[in-house]
């Protein structure tokens, strides 16, 4: 089952009698399981016909008896299951069910934050019925694409910078993205327009520096700027703690060295989905690859695992975040 797909059907009054929603993306677990409990009964048929159960505090025989039930005054009875993954062990007893579902119950399992066995039989009758939906995370690099469309859903316009900063602010969290956009969306921003000044003074971000344009001061060799950066966040480690800040630079420089293996074959987007960045980023790359040799790159590399051990204090170094900040972009720049 695919995701878009599901939502359409669902909209269009299609339902299956089955939904099995596995997988570490628990934000389209849950909007598909809160779009079918708002969809599939009205209001006054859900007092008999709607149940919620959840994995930790109920057995197999539970739920499958309340599944073979017949829906009261209404089309459908609908019976989620939250917390599935609590009865991984007990799956199988379900497989019976599954290939005789009663057509009149919509059963929902919301199994996060793993998958199920496919090799196991309980899946392959699971993937036979066509009920089970892979819900995949999304990739840090898919985010901005993500937090556009998203937007687009809400009617909101949003430029690819400023995705790329809410993307960056929120990380792979799809359900505070979403909040922040919401929030946004109550502002009634002009046109519709989400920017990046809108982000900066709703969201969070400093009013003056981020991640984002530290690497880009980085990839443009502007040492000044980069310096003082390093210095606000040293300064602000409270807001900018400093392994995070390091664990950010050997995530850009670890991609940075892998685009050279592959500028000289691959077309653009080829190699940001190679290395695993936003094809907008591909540029920042491009001119960064100017600055920095592979051998340069592998010094850097070298020096940021020797900071990231030496700030959490294992060469029982007392120098500040601030100077080891400062230190650490000063040997990366020359």
């Amino acid at each position: 089952m695919e995701y878009n797909q599901i939502i359409a059907d669902i909209d269009n009054g299609i339902f299956k009698p089955v939904y099995f929603l596995h997988g570490e993306n628990t934000y389209q677990i849950d909007v598909i399981a809160n779009k079918l409990l708002q969809s599939v009964l009205e209001e006054h048929e859900r007092d008999f016909n709607q149940t919620i159960f959840y994995g930790k505090d109920s057995s197999v025989d539970a739920i499958v008896d309340a599944a073979k039930r017949y829906p009261l005054m209404a089309s459908y009875q609908l019976i989620v299951v939250r917390e599935a993954q609590h009865l991984s062990r007990t799956l199988d007893h379900f497989s019976s069910y599954f290939e005789q579902p009663v057509p009149t119950t919509i059963l929902v399992f919301c199994y996060k934050g793993k998958k199920i066995d496919k090799r196991k039989a309980v899946a392959k009758i699971l993937s036979k019925g066509k009920f089970l939906f892979d819900a995949e995370p999304i990739r840090d690099y898919q985010l901005p694409d993500w937090v556009v469309k998203c937007a687009k859903e809400m009617g909101l316009k949003i430029d690819q910078k400023s995705a790329v900063l809410l993307a960056e602010y929120a990380g792979n969290d799809l359900s505070g993205i979403e909040q922040n956009l919401e929030k946004l969306k109550i502002l009634k921003p002009k046109d519709n327009m989400i920017n990046v000044e809108l982000i900066q003074q709703h969201i969070g971000f400093s009013k003056d520096f981020n991640l984002f344009e530290l690497t880009d001061s980085l990839a443009s060799f502007d040492i000044k700027k980069a310096s003082f950066i390093a210095q606000h966040f040293g300064r602000n480690n409270k807001n900018h703690p400093v392994v995070v800040v390091i664990g950010h630079l050997y995530g850009f420089f670890t991609k940075l060295m892998k685009y050279h293996f592959y500028a000289n074959d691959l077309s653009p987007n080829q190699i940001a989905g190679k290395i695993g960045v936003h094809p907008f980023f591909i540029k920042q790359y491009q001119q960064a690859s100017k600055y920095y040799s592979k051998g340069k790159l592998a010094n850097i590399l070298s020096e940021l695992r020797y900071y990231d051990l030496a700030s959490k204090g294992v060469y029982s170094t007392t120098i500040s975040d601030e100077e080891l900040l400062k230190e650490l972009v000063y040997k990366v720049m020359h």
